[in-house]
């Protein structure tokens, strides 16, 4: 502290020696292609940096010299381009006038012009760090940041995505989302396209100007996004859809249209059929204006999800929802319910267990509860879900991991020095992929039919245990038994501001204890937010147990320090 005081009594004599380097004649011993000294501006500049920050009274000291070295400062060379850098550096670090801001913002978006692209990815990476210090001054240079989107530098183009995403709002969400979208469609490498297409359809959703623009942005990202676009961007899709009950019929044709030209897109198919599914009597019955008359007949309609469910093209996540979606319509179909029935009936033979068992079950519906079956496929309620309100301060950057997570097995070594002697030589458990299918609809709908066994009691409640709460981040134990074995809801909750980023949840046992872990529900987790990840413990000595857990994830696009912590806390019969 008190070396800190010392230096802010010497700004005045700092500042004028910068001042006279700026300021200086040609001097060959000092010179570096033609600026004085530039070593000593930039070590100056740093520690002007240091004493002015949050220290209004030493900023306005600094403001007319950090102006003048802004504005006199040559940029033909990269001597220069450093020199400014720093001073860039320097006025977003401390307590400057606004205008003193603008001229930063400014002296970046000229390095957004350099024929070099190494300036431009400086100038870029700086902007998106402080672009929520003056967002309407780097508003101003949007097009030069568009412009970047068809750079042939991978790393700069997706740095300009990911500045783009922090600028868009209720003004210019049209626009932006619209050079997203073209970028998607066109330059956008493979390794982008995840990020890509969750990101706008977060933005699109946050500041949509009326829902049938929101419908064809979603459309659009779905056809360009291909196989790129996630499984939480598909169940995001159709919950948005859920909740337009006066948008169906548009929305339902307009994919309808989309589903029979290409059934190679898979999540365009799901999202399809789901919505087919529920609102296909629609399709040939809701008036629409989608531009052009359309005629659908429920021939058309059967015959396309036919198409999806025999034909070698779509997964078998694809033919589940065709299926279903045929089942739903069985009862508002009445002229192809009989060939509904049948395209069912081959399933039931399948060699794939999820097929098989949809036709069985529904199969056994059309035999022996037909009576039921028009109540048990009514069109599912409008959703009321709420969502978090969409501000213009909040940054929707990095919503969503930028790549996939390293595997846990990949990161062994590291886990095993973290857990050190608490379990000797057994690597942590890596998380099983997850299940393709839902026991626990497969558990209602077997009740329903009556083909289930009496219910188990219920178990008696166990209380949760706080494992984490640190850094804005919870993660509580919901704990219960399940054959024989305990079973851990690990429910792990963003209570911070911003969106989190590459979730990856981990845990060690010691080794006389079995431990196996599930994937999470998401590596992405929006503000207020939470993803659960199954954890089963298999504890044959009945021995205390103990658990060290390892967390690392994104916090606004910037990686947050590493949570480590052991969990002694559970019950004693554990």
């Amino acid at each position: 502290v008190s070396t800190q005081s010392t230096g802010k009594k010497c700004i005045f004599n700092l500042l004028r020696v910068l001042k006279n380097l700026i300021m200086a004649g040609y001097s060959p011993e000092h010179d570096v292609a033609g600026c004085s000294d530039p070593f000593l501006q930039v070590q100056l500049l740093r520690l002007l940096a240091v004493l002015g920050k949050s220290d209004h009274e030493a900023s306005d000291q600094m403001n007319d010299i950090l102006a003048q070295v802004a504005t006199n400062t040559e940029t033909s060379k990269n001597v220069g381009n450093a020199i400014l850098y720093q001073t860039v550096l320097t006025i977003m670090d401390i307590d400057a006038e606004s205008g003193l801001r603008v001229l930063a913002i400014n002296i970046l978006g000229r390095f957004l012009l350099n024929s070099d692209k190494n300036i431009r990815y400086v100038a870029l990476n700086t902007l998106l760090r402080t672009v929520h210090i003056d967002k309407p001054a780097v508003q101003r240079h949007r097009s030069t940041i568009i412009e970047c989107l068809s750079d042939v530098d991978i790393s700069i183009r997706k740095r300009a995505m990911e500045l783009l995403f922090a600028l868009v709002n209720e003004n210019n969400v049209r626009s932006v989302i619209g050079e997203l979208v073209n970028f998607l469609s066109t330059t956008a490498p493979p390794e982008l396209k995840a990020q890509l297409t969750s990101t706008i359809i977060l933005c699109a959703d946050k500041f949509a100007p009326s829902k049938r623009w929101y419908m064809d942005t979603i459309l659009k990202v779905l056809i360009s996004g291909g196989h790129y676009v996630r499984d939480d961007v598909v169940n995001s899709v159709t919950q948005s859809i859920s909740e337009s009950p006066d948008m169906y019929a548009f929305i339902v044709q307009k994919l309808f249209l989309a589903l029979r030209e290409d059934i190679a897109q898979q999540p365009l198919v799901q999202v399809s059929t789901w919505a087919i599914g529920e609102y296909g009597d629609l399709l040939v019955s809701g008036p629409c204006d989608i531009g052009e008359p359309v005629t659908v007949t429920e021939k058309d309609v059967v015959d396309v999800l036919e198409h999806v469910i025999t034909g070698s093209v779509c997964t078998n996540v694809s033919k589940n929802y065709a299926l279903n979606a045929l089942m739903k319509l069985s009862t508002r179909f009445k002229l192809e319910s009989d060939k509904i029935r049948k395209i069912i009936g081959c399933f039931t033979i399948s060699t794939n267990v999820e097929l098989q068992q949809r036709s069985v079950e529904y199969r056994t519906i059309f035999k022996q509860y037909d009576g039921m079956r028009g109540a048990l496929l009514e069109r599912m309620p409008v959703s009321t879900n709420d969502k978090p309100a969409a501000t213009p301060s909040q940054d929707p950057v990095s919503q969503l991991p930028e790549k996939p997570a390293p595997a846990p097995e990949q990161e062994a070594d590291s886990l095993l020095t973290l857990i050190g002697g608490l379990v000797g030589d057994t690597p942590p458990a890596a998380p099983a992929p997850a299940a393709p299918t839902n026991n626990n609809n497969n558990d209602l709908l077997m009740d329903l039919l009556g083909l289930d066994a009496a219910p188990e009691p219920a178990a008696p409640a166990i209380p949760p245990v706080t494992a984490v709460n640190k850094q804005g981040l919870l993660v509580m134990f919901n704990l219960s038994h399940e054959a024989g074995r305990l079973k851990i809801v690990a429910q792990s909750t963003n209570n911070t501001s911003v969106p989190i980023s590459e979730y990856i949840f981990q845990a060690a046992v010691p080794k006389s204890i079995q431990i196996s872990l599930n994937a999470a529900s998401s590596t992405a987790i929006p503000p207020g937010g939470s993803v659960t990840q199954d954890i089963f413990i298999n504890n044959p000595s009945k021995s205390s147990l103990k658990m060290r857990v390892k967390i690392s994830y994104n916090s606004g696009g910037v990686p947050a320090p590493e949570i480590q912590e052991t969990i002694t806390s559970f019950p004693v019969s554990f």
